[in-house]
Order: C-alpha cells, then structure tokens, then sequence
C-alpha cells in the first residue's frame, strides 16, 4: 500500500524540554513539499552532539523538537522538483547541506553551505515543521531529525548511495566517521611521516587516529582521560596513548619533551575550551597546525596567549571534515565498500529505538564509542 501524499504515523523519540529524557512517541510525519524528501531511516547513530545537547541546559535549542543527524534510510517519497533521488533509493542524512549554488560551495576549499545556517529555525523553508505529536507541532534539528522512523529532509541534505551498502554501518559516514578522518586528511592535510596528537578518543577522535594513519602519520599519540580507549586507539593506529591525570607535567610539555619541538599537527575532538589551549601549545611552534574538531560552547569565549602564535603555529576550524556533503560522502561510502575503509570498530553498541535512553547512559559510561539506533 503506497504512503505517497498521505501523512505516515510513527514511532520517534521527543525531547520535551531541556534536561529531560527521551521520550518514545507517536508522532504524525506529513508528506515532503517542493525539494523535499521523506525518508524510511534505517539506523542513526548516537552523537556526541546529542550527549552535549542532553547534558545542557542554556543551549540555543527550540522544543520539543526530535533530534538525531548521524542517519541512513530509504527514500519513501519525494515532493516537487526533487531531481537527484527517487523512491527506494539508499541515503545518507547530511547534517551539512550542499546547495551547490552559495559561494562556499563554489568554492573548491569550501564546504560550509550558507544554507545550514537555516537549520537553526529548526523549520523547514516555509517555516513550518513536518512533526506533530498530540496536536502539537514538533521542531526539527539539524536539517534531519533521524531519531524518528521517517523523516522529511531538504534535497540538499540528502546523499544517495550504493544500493547495497548497509545501513546500520555507512550511517556513521552521515557525521562522526567524516567529520574526524576528514580533519585529517582535508582540514589538516597531514603529512607522510608527520607527528600528530588526537586529544579525545571517543568516535571522533577515533576517527582522526585512523585518518593520520591513512595520511602517512609515522607517530600518532592519543590523549584521553580515560584509559579504557587506548586499546581500541592503538587498534586503529595510535602509536602510543597517554592520560594527562597521570602525568606530573603538563601535557604540552610532555608532549614537547617526547617531540624535541613539538607536535606537527594536533586535534581537538572533544569540544572542551582548556584542552583546546593545551592543544594549541602542544603544536610545533613554528610550523604546527591545530585543528579545533569539537563542538565548542557558543556562550565562551576562548582566552590564549598571542604570543603562541607569533612564531607560526596556526589554529583552524573544520566542520564535517571539510568534505562537501553530497558530493563526497557517496565516495566515502563506496570506499566502505571497497573495504578501504573500516567502521566496524567504531561501532561497540546496537539497540533499537525505543531502547535510546539506556543508549544514553552507555555513552556517559565512556565504554560505548559508538550505539547504533535501529528503526
């Protein structure tokens, strides 16, 4: 029985209010308007954007809203004018859009679309949402809104891919796979035999150990609180792990006792303002590059000293590893496939749906990288 046109009743989990935990409801999904696409989601992995969302209160978030990014799916139906998918095509939910028109797409170092700044109406581009639960219209987040069975996405957030590529792995190419292996190969753009330090060994940084080792990285030192990710860190390419708490010195100094000079290049993957400045002054002082891969808190403002950049070193944002969207995912999902790149390991944990709160607490446990949600 076709749903095209008709409004699909199904099964998502709400954030009423801040602070508070999921909630497994059943919402009304409408049908997708002009360049708008709806999506059976498949698998959506639990971010660390969503653990910072659940564990704040003061940020800048319309609710209720359903949240989830990191998705795959199959097409359902499309609206008007929608040109690059069909129903029953296999996606990837792009957090990052791709206009293709804006300058920052035009632009062969670009990928920062204009268009994801209207992500934060968490509306569509009419300025209404496609959600309702109990009469009550539901906000969207992030351009996809993937902890719902279906979805409605703009076509220029949706990526097809390999027919037969699955799901519930490809879907961590959607955000945290891209966004750490890209930041080293694009953002950084590591160097055959360079020095690198990874600062956060959850699914991100995880994912820039294993772009450092696929750019050539001859020595690749992981930092982490919490000792329990180094084997895995090691596994994928860390050559030697350390835990700041157990040292006597400073990490930055420690890391340029080990160096002689100082690391090449460094990554911040956590979204934390003091390890950020420790990283910066980790790097090599005349050459280093320190790339800022977490989500750092808006309402901050980050305090370094001036002086650690008047010899050289330089310090630089990346958003979604500097891939554009829906041009280079396909390719990344195609290297999966082609067994170039592996995703198995950064995936510990798979429940369903309705599961997501205990998926929560397995995150804040810190021995789950990532927990695959199942629709």
């Amino acid at each position: 029985m076709s749903t095209t046109g008709q409004v699909i009743r199904c099964k998502a989990a709400i954030l009423w209010k801040p602070g508070a935990p999921f909630s497994i409801e059943e919402v009304e999904v409408a049908p997708p308007k002009a360049k708008e696409v709806r999506i059976k989601v498949v698998a959506t992995g639990l971010c660390g954007t969503e653990m910072k969302v659940l564990g704040s209160k003061h940020l800048d978030l319309l609710y209720p809203t359903i949240l989830g990014h990191e998705g795959a799916g199959i097409v359902e139906s499309i609206g008007e004018g929608v040109s690059t998918v069909k129903p029953g095509d296999k996606v990837i939910t792009l957090f990052l859009p791709q206009c293709g028109e804006c300058t920052s797409c035009l632009n062969s170092e670009g990928n920062f679309c204009i268009q994801f700044k209207q992500s934060k109406t968490q509306l569509m581009s009419d300025g209404t949402s496609r959600f309702t639960c109990k009469g009550k219209s539901i906000y969207h987040f992030g351009n996809t809104s993937t902890f719902c069975e279906y979805t409605v996405i703009k076509e220029i957030s949706v990526a097809k891919i390999d027919a037969v590529a699955p799901l519930e792995k490809v879907c961590l190419i959607s955000c945290g796979f891209s966004t750490g292996f890209g930041a080293a190969i694009n953002t950084a753009k590591v160097t055959p035999g360079s020095t690198c330090a990874v600062f956060g060994l959850g699914g991100v940084g995880l994912s820039v150990v294993m772009g450092c080792k696929a750019a050539g990285a001859a020595r690749i030192i992981g930092v982490d609180v919490n000792k329990e990710k180094f084997k895995k860190a090691q596994e994928l390419g860390a050559t030697e792990c350390l835990n700041p708490q157990d040292l006597k010195k400073p990490i930055q100094e420690v890391l340029f006792d080990m160096t002689d000079a100082g690391i090449d290049f460094c990554f911040e993957a956590i979204g934390n303002l003091d390890v950020l400045a420790a990283a910066l002054a980790s790097c090599n002082e005349s050459y280093g590059v320190c790339v800022v891969v977490g989500v750092l808190p808006a309402s901050v403002q980050l305090k370094i000293s001036g002086q650690l950049f008047f010899s050289g070193r330089s310090l630089k944002g990346s958003v979604f590893g500097g891939w554009k969207s829906r041009q280079h995912i396909p390719k990344l999902v195609a290297d999966y496939m082609a067994e170039k790149l592996n995703l198995d390991p950064l995936i510990t944990h798979t429940l369903n749906l309705d599961k997501i709160n205990e998926a929560v607490e397995l995150m804040k446990t810190g021995k789950c990288i990532r927990c695959i949600l199942l629709l």
